[in-house]
């Protein structure tokens, strides 16, 4: 091939975008009993680890775009999941909680983690900890352009 750059197989993009793809469809099928899409899980789970946060501090941990951040929670909220209140010390902050049932739900999810991880057996313990250092280089230098 004449301009093999442009060749599908020596893309990186790419690669990236099939196994995006393939682990938000493997999740599909693990959230589908706790009645969760992939992002409203990872919402949950950055609620699981400090409730009580800003919409803008929420939207920093998740990376998840504004628009998008909008229409997940006000899923949440109609799902009872979560509730949006008035910071007390800054009336025009917004907070997200979590409700009973969002707090009921992390027991539930608790096994997800291993579920997933089973799915990839070919790649070891080691690998997937050097994929996340790898990721996490990828995901900072395109935030840094």
């Amino acid at each position: 091939m004449k301009f093999s750059p442009l060749k599908l197989d020596n893309q990186i993009c790419h690669r990236l975008y099939m196994a995006s793809n393939g682990i938000v469809r493997t999740y599909r099928e693990a959230l589908l009993a706790l009645d969760l899409t992939y992002p409203q899980y990872v919402v949950m789970m950055a609620l699981w680890e400090k409730e009580g946060i800003s919409i803008h501090e929420l939207l920093e941990k998740t990376a998840i775009d504004g628009g998008a951040m909008t229409q997940i929670l006000k899923k949440m909220t109609d799902k009872q999941l979560v509730e949006i209140i008035k910071d007390d010390q800054d009336k025009r902050k917004r907070l997200i909680k979590l409700q009973q049932a969002g707090h009921e739900l992390q027991q539930r999810a608790v096994d997800i983690p291993a579920q997933i991880r089973c799915k990839f057996p070919s790649i070891s313990e080691q690998e997937a900890t050097q994929l996340i250092t790898l990721l996490d280089k990828l995901n900072n230098d395109l935030i840094s352009q």
